[in-house]
């Protein structure tokens, strides 16, 4: 359910941005310029309609989102959802590395070089 009113949604919003693309211009960017306090409003066009119409659905399919969501999320906490397993202590080894003993893995210092030059690696 939660998907089809997502998908309604989804289609409301590409509408609602195409409808008020096609609406006309009136100059009055953001409301500013017009006519003043005495102008008479232009009444509504089918566009202007259409756009009221969508912007209600639009909101009212976001709120049935967020009630939807928060059923869903009820009760539950994400602590929950990770589980209850403890953390990896300092001792035990990293995952994959089932036998592997960890200090084969750090190469052994070379005793023939200088400690202050770059360590370069060998293949012997």
């Amino acid at each position: 359910m939660e998907n089809v009113i997502l998908i309604v949604h989804l289609l409301l919003a590409l509408g609602l941005i195409g409808v008020v693309l096609l609406q006309r211009s009136e100059g009055g960017g953001l409301g500013i310029g017009g006519g003043g306090a005495m102008s008479q409003r232009a009444p509504l066009t089918a566009l202007g309609k259409l756009t009221w119409i969508l912007a209600v659905a639009f909101i009212v399919t976001s709120i049935t989102l967020t009630v939807i969501s928060a059923r869903n999320a009820s009760g539950t906490s994400i602590l929950d959802r990770l589980g209850t397993s403890a953390p990896a202590s300092a001792d035990a080894p990293a995952p994959g590395l089932d036998g592997i003993d960890p200090s084969a893995l750090i190469p052994p210092p070379a005793a023939d070089t200088d400690p202050d030059a770059p360590l370069v690696p060998r293949a012997d």
